[in-house]
């Protein structure tokens, strides 16, 4: 099956999980941790807050571990971890750039709420228990902190709609290459059965006539022979033929027995058709209106296939004595219409030949229609652009 050029530009990269769970983990650390415990020392803090200090920045930075598994529980652990290192001495400290990855993480891992909830709550603690104690904060470090805390959500926010973006992305390339697979399937399938379809019904016919003459009309028999091998040398060229054209071989190339191995079937070739299908209690007629005029290639093709396609359930089918293929031109429409005298279609449900004839009259913008025809058995009536759609 052909590339598809979506697809051509490769995959983008994407760190080891392991890198975006334990970078944060130790950017924190170093950034907390040491610098905790040098402004203690240069202030010359107590040892026992210094030492309380240092193990809640340790902890809000190794609180990230569980930020993949549980984002939500972690930025309300890491927020109430800062809310706490605020109130201890000194007043100074290095930035809780832990609580910045948790807030982040949350809103990228889907947890908006938690990250809104634990952030507001732990702000408006620091702030009002900060006044109720006598201790209330600069007005300037309060704009920061919470201007700091708003870009963190908008970073958040930014990586969570490109995280969406390339959700939906990959998950239209999927659905359009299943969809480009299934139409490939569907060519597939419809080239195959509009070749093997035609030939094996007539190898069918001309082997029951065989088996029933060859006792009392042996060279009647040996014409029946000779025709399954010409059906059946000229099925397997057409496979050849299509099999070519789906591996994308050199269209002028040609079958051992000289015939091209591109199948591009025309109108000119269905009075041929109609004389095959002759025979063996049916006779099939051509009403030809179009007076000589052709449309252009692609819709003689598929003209072609629609007029093999209901022949041949005709046979298969329809038990009729009689079929006959119209053919004219109704303002710049191509109409093909193939009616018989047999038992008709009503309640048998449609097979792969009649979808394959309304999925060839699509591509080019037609129709097919199945009817009553006004030989009392089944009509098909396909209605073609004369000219290829651009």
């Amino acid at each position: 099956m052909p590339e598809h050029p979506w697809d051509q530009a490769g995959p983008r990269f994407r760190p080891p999980p392991g890198v975006t769970l334990y970078v944060p983990v130790v950017v924190a650390f170093l950034v907390q941790v040491p610098p905790t415990i040098g402004v203690g020392l240069w202030l010359r803090a107590e040892p026992r807050w210094l030492l309380l200090a240092t193990a809640l920045a340790a902890a809000s930075a190794l609180a990230l571990l569980a930020a993949r598994a549980f984002p939500g529980l972690t930025v309300a652990v890491v927020a109430a971890i800062v809310t706490a290192d605020l109130f201890l001495p000194p007043e100074v400290g290095p930035p809780p750039i832990a609580l910045a990855f948790a807030i982040v993480g949350a809103i990228v891992r889907g947890a908006l709420i938690w990250a809104l909830g634990s952030v507001g709550a732990a702000w408006l603690v620091v702030v009002v228990v900060g006044g109720v104690n006598g201790h209330p904060w600069h007005p300037l470090r309060i704009a920061a902190a919470t201007l700091a805390l708003a870009l963190c959500f908008a970073i958040g926010a930014g990586i969570r709609r490109r995280v969406e973006r390339a959700a939906s992305h990959r998950a239209q390339l999927v659905e359009r290459r299943r969809a480009n697979d299934q139409a490939e399937r569907a060519r597939i399938a419809r080239e195959l059965h509009d070749v093997l379809a035609h030939s094996l019904s007539q190898i069918a016919v001309q082997s029951g006539v065989g088996l029933h003459l060859f006792d009392r009309e042996p060279e009647r028999a040996r014409e029946a022979l000779a025709s399954i091998r010409r059906l059946s040398a000229t099925g397997l060229d057409e496979v050849r033929g299509v099999l070519a054209i789906l591996r994308g071989d050199d269209a002028d190339s040609t079958t051992p027995t000289g015939i091209s191995l591109t199948p591009q079937a025309q109108l000119a070739e269905i009075p041929a058709l109609v004389a095959e299908r002759t025979g063996h209690g049916l006779t099939v007629t051509l009403d030809d209106g179009l007076r000589g005029r052709m449309p252009r290639s692609g819709i003689q093709t598929a003209a072609y296939r629609i007029v093999q396609e209901a022949l041949t359930n005709v046979v298969r089918h329809s038990e009729a004595a009689h079929a006959v293929v119209h053919l004219s031109c109704e303002d710049d429409v191509l109409v093909i219409a193939v009616d018989d005298d047999g038992v008709g279609s009503a309640g048998r449900p449609e097979g792969g030949g009649v979808r394959g004839m309304r999925e060839r009259a699509a591509l080019l913008g037609g129709t097919v229609d199945l009817t009553v025809g006004p030989l009392g058995g089944t009509r098909v009536l396909a209605r073609l652009p004369w000219e290829e759609p651009a």
